[in-house]
């Protein structure tokens, strides 16, 4: 076996099966999974619960990587943008947003995006590539470096990230496999440990990977839906035109979820275009009685996109008529605009 394996890609028992390929014994596998997972180690030759024999045998087959921002941008609010450079020079950013003790972050999971959504900025930069487990979960732990070396105290790695949500770059359902080989790294109880509680995964509405997910691992689901139509939500997001409310909103309805949890709508609303009070009363009456919490967003608005955000009095309305019809739903203040880090924004020359 000449390949070099990066074991940041691996999920335990991929660990332990590599670790017989090599002549190391499996029992080992949970060992050096905490010590990268758990400890962050980047070294083979320093994981000091492997004797010397192996861990010169498992340099000569394995690496880890690991990835280091090349930009951090800190907003007056207090969010912070991390872009981070990939061995094959593509850039991807994460955000992590504070909200008092606790941390937000959201990380993408694509270079770019194939899902063409016209409010976005992510769009505008087309699809790229698939970003490999290693990269998916190499920003989960950047970022836990940063907050470390920059003074943050937190009694296990784990609890520097309160909620890790995949609304950055790209669409992880368009990224299934890596998507769930980078769900089961970060869940691991040997590795980070997150539970299905502090972990969304949002996507623009691709059904069959949906209850696809349902199936594979228990997450928090967040559905980006911008319109209760089918003519206003193909305009806008052309996976509609595959896969229309009429096959959304079972695939919504049949998604499992943990006891008190609910499903995220989020709905950015747009000038003129889904602010209506008719298309409040139309969001209401599609929602019925679907699980879930709205969350509304008022646009972000780009001079590189030609859309604009309603009015104070117009959002409001909006969510009056949700509320009077029993939807639960929150006007969600924007962080990080001024960075360029607020939803919709994330976007990086120099991908093509």
């Amino acid at each position: 076996m000449n390949v070099e394996i990066d074991l940041k890609n691996l999920t335990l028992d991929e660990m332990a099966a590599f670790l017989e390929q090599v002549a190391i014994p499996s029992s080992r596998a949970a060992s050096i999974f905490r010590e990268i997972h758990l400890h962050g180690c980047t070294d083979i030759g320093e994981m000091s619960g492997l004797k010397a024999a192996f861990r010169a045998t498992l340099a000569q087959h394995a690496i880890i990587s690991s990835l280091v921002p090349s930009e951090v941008e800190v907003s007056e609010d207090g969010t912070i943008k991390f872009a981070f450079t990939l061995d094959d020079g593509k850039l991807i950013e994460s955000v992590l947003i504070p909200q008092g003790e606790r941390h937000t972050l959201c990380v993408s999971s694509q270079v770019g995006c194939a899902m063409a959504c016209r409010f976005c900025l992510t769009a505008t930069m087309g699809f790229v590539r698939n970003l490999t487990p290693a990269e998916i979960v190499g920003q989960v732990q950047a970022v836990i470096s940063y907050m470390q070396d920059t003074g943050v105290q937190r009694s296990t790695p784990r609890e520097f990230v309160n909620n890790l949500v995949f609304m950055g770059m790209g669409e992880p359902l368009a990224n299934y496999d890596n998507l769930i080989t980078s769900l089961q790294i970060l869940m691991a109880e040997e590795g980070l440990e997150f539970t299905e509680r502090l972990v969304t995964i949002s996507t623009c509405g691709l059904a069959p990977r949906i209850i696809d997910l349902g199936r594979d691992v228990r997450v928090n689901l967040a559905i980006s839906l911008h319109a209760a139509d089918d003519e206003t939500r193909s305009s806008l997001m052309p996976v509609n035109k595959t896969y229309n409310l009429d096959q959304l909103m079972p695939a919504l309805r049949t998604y499992p979820l943990g006891k008190k949890r609910v499903i995220l709508v989020e709905y950015i609303l747009l000038k003129g275009i889904n602010d209506s009070p008719d298309d409040a009363q139309r969001l209401a009456d599609l929602l019925g009685d679907l699980p879930c919490r709205v969350n509304l967003l008022p646009y972000n608005e780009s001079p590189q996109l030609d859309f604009h955000c309603p009015d104070e009095a117009t959002i409001e309305t909006f969510k009056k008529i949700l509320y009077g019809a029993g939807v639960r739903s929150f006007v969600r203040d924007s962080r990080g605009a001024d960075i360029s880090a607020a939803c919709g924004q994330l976007a990086v020359k120099g991908n093509g």
